[in-house]
């Protein structure tokens, strides 16, 4: 380790130095004295932009795009979509690493849907989720759900991180050591009963650390948000067109600012949808999920109440029992660590179906409650297959900013406890996931960007939550940018795909680059 240490030592100095500006980027370039709020179908006040939309084209040269419409369904749990839906699969050679500092190439996976109205000559948007899940997989979900109606005026293109979904993926450890650390060392030497030790999860987290970067070696630190977004600039030079249209989802909004900031001259559209903070630390970042998952979770309860659900009258209280006989070793082979997240999942699932799925979950963690584990260890192992593999460990850990030490991580365990009470004592060890990543330089921010960004956040956001929204206008408004944020009451993850409102203000947007009044609200 010390030698890669040595190897990156530039990157660390300049890693360690994160500039915050929370407090001091600008407001937005359009503020209105009173917010509007759409109904959905409504028609909202917008704003018109000073400058004409700059055009989107098609391809000159496509990819080789093959049918895979079946087996990408199949994978996602999905049904058919609507009539004559297209998914097609792709992968292209992109550099390793832009500057020439690593050999050889790596292999990107593409996914393209369409409808049969889909417009031949439509200029194709361009979709990244980043590390959260597989771009493809946002896609499927946005493809066979209500949102397919974007689909009737241009065909997506969603592109996964290097390393995850289809493009060629990371294995770097053994199934064993990757379970420990996603069960946070609970089945491991210690005793059950005093699982989730900050000291044990960082030694899996040394072990785990030292097996990728040396898998990984000499390439192990092209695997950030910046070479992400040099992937999207290969895709724009093999279509041989000027400007792509992004939308970015999640750690897809930061691959997407990446990408603006790299290439500010070849963005047409820039949607963020649901962004993470842009400029603050990893304990600051898992806080802010923190929050989203208990906001999410309290809707849910809500939800699963009225309809009179398997958890019964008090359903956070149910999940809270189950939980903590997980971490006591009672659920058979089931850690609160694993458990915790697969709920989380699920609440930040892309499927656009969520509202019928409430008595799906509560039924899968009733039943656990009564000792059969089966449905609770198929969806854990859905949820492993979605957000656990190496490529999004080495991603995510690519990503993060000043990793806490054993000391600050059991300081937070103590008071994220008593402060979010479902969520918080596990996120804080979770930290310790990273804390022996070398350190890398923070993602890049634009400097300067000339075309109007669209923001969706939404409200009870389990992915990223929704804390973090004014560091990302205010590195637009410190871009010059002119910018509109859209708010969604509802839970889960991404807006686009669970809100019609929000849809509607994206297909505008998509069209012409107007953008919607700054503040307004669609309901859940």
């Amino acid at each position: 380790m010390q030698s890669l240490v040595s190897r990156i030592g530039v990157a660390a100095i300049a890693g360690a130095v994160l500039a915050v500006c929370t407090a001091c980027g600008a407001g937005p370039s359009v503020r209105p004295d009173v917010a509007v709020v759409e109904q959905g179908g409504g028609n909202p006040t917008t704003t018109e932009t000073d400058a004409p939309a700059p055009k989107l084209q098609t391809p000159v040269k496509d990819l080789n795009w093959v049918d895979c419409k079946d087996a990408t369904l199949a994978a996602a749990g999905l049904e058919s979509g609507p009539a004559g839906l297209s998914l097609e699969c792709a992968d292209y050679a992109a550099p390793l690493d832009a500057t020439g500092s690593a050999m050889g190439p790596v292999e990107v996976g593409a996914l393209r849907a369409r409808l049969p109205q889909t417009p031949a000559d439509a200029a194709p948007v361009v979709l990244t989720s980043g590390s959260d899940v597989a771009s493809s997989t946002t896609l499927a979900a946005l493809a066979t759900g209500p949102s397919s109606t974007l689909l009737e005026r241009q065909p997506i293109v969603a592109i996964d991180r290097r390393g995850i979904g289809s493009s060629t993926p990371i294995d770097c450890g053994r199934s064993m050591d990757r379970r420990a650390l996603a069960d946070l060392g609970q089945f491991g030497p210690a005793d059950p009963a005093a699982s989730q030790g900050v000291d044990e999860v960082a030694t899996l987290a040394r072990d785990a650390t030292v097996a990728c970067t040396d898998a990984l070696q000499p390439s192990e630190l092209a695997y950030d948000t910046a070479n992400a977004a040099d992937d999207l600039e290969q895709l724009r030079r093999i279509w041989q067109v000027e400007r792509l249209g992004i939308l970015g989802t999640g750690n897809g909004a930061s691959v997407a600012l990446a990408y603006a900031a790299r290439y500010p001259d070849q963005v047409g559209r820039l949607v963020l949808d649901a962004p993470a903070a842009t400029t603050v630390d990893a304990a600051t970042a898992a806080e802010h999920r923190v929050q989203g998952q208990e906001a999410a979770l309290a809707d849910f309860s809500r939800r699963c109440a009225a309809l009179n659900c398997s958890l019964g009258p008090d359903p956070t209280a149910a999940i809270t029992a189950l939980r903590d006989r997980a971490a006591a070793g009672e659920l058979a082979t089931v850690s609160s660590s694993a458990l915790l997240a697969t709920v989380s999942a699920f609440l930040g699932s892309p499927r656009g179906d969520q509202p019928a799925r409430v008595r799906e979950l509560a039924d899968v963690l009733s039943a656990a409650g009564r000792g059969d584990t089966g449905p609770l260890l198929g969806l854990i192992g859905t949820t492993d297959a979605a957000i656990g593999t190496d490529g999004q460990f080495v991603a995510r850990c690519s990503d993060g900013q000043q990793w806490p030490g054993p000391g600050r991580a059991r300081e937070l365990q103590e008071a994220w406890g008593v402060k979010y009470p479902m969520f918080g004592a596990d996120a804080a060890v979770g930290l310790m996931r990273c804390s022996a990543w070398p350190t890398m330089s923070p993602p890049p921010l634009p400097g300067r960007l000339d075309v109007p960004v669209l923001v969706f956040s939404g409200a009870a956001d389990p992915v990223v939550g929704n804390a973090g929204l004014p560091t990302v206008t205010g590195s637009l408004a410190s871009a010059g940018a002119e910018w509109s944020s859209m708010t969604w009451a509802g839970y889960g993850h991404p807006v686009t795909t669970h809100s019609d409102c929000a849809r509607q203000s994206l297909t505008r947007y998509l069209a012409s680059a107007e953008l919607p009044t700054d503040g307004s609200a669609c309901p859940a």
